[in-house]
């Protein structure tokens, strides 16, 4: 063989390796950024620790997580549907609601109560987002999801 042909093929079995490597690269970051998109917004984004604390603090006044005060137990309220505690006395709107609790209710609930059961007596909000997600996370934890 002579030398320029063996540099030939060489040379197209670098090219051909490069873009393979190159190729393999570009699918493995587009997987990556896939996968990135398809975690939902109400994925678990909380801190479950500032969580308690801030329950304690803006909830703890008429919510516990084992008994009714002002406002029902909370420990299994992620995954529960709303207005479900027998011991507790709900609202007209809350009894007859049909909410599911995730972290997508609990957080517009925790935004705005009345945007997502009209008549109910919760008249409270967490205006900051990240607070809102501390908390829904402490209740999902708390709940065992």
């Amino acid at each position: 063989m002579k030398y320029s042909s063996y540099l030939m093929k060489t040379h197209q079995h670098a090219v051909i390796s490069i873009g393979l490597i190159g190729g393999f690269l570009i699918l493995s970051a587009l997987a990556a950024a896939t996968l990135v998109t398809v975690v939902p917004v109400s994925a678990n984004t909380g801190d479950p620790s500032r969580g308690k604390e801030l329950f304690q603090k803006r909830c703890g006044g008429c919510h516990s997580l084992d008994s009714d005060k002002e406002g029902p137990r909370l420990r299994t309220v992620y995954g529960r549907r709303s207005g479900t505690i027998s011991t507790f006395k709900y609202s007209q709107g809350l009894k007859s609601a049909t909410v599911q609790w995730d972290a997508n209710s609990l957080d517009k609930w925790l935004t705005n109560t009345e945007s997502v059961i009209p008549d109910n007596d919760m008249d409270f909000r967490v205006p900051q987002s990240d607070e809102r997600a501390d908390i829904i996370e402490y209740l999902r934890v708390t709940a065992g999801k």
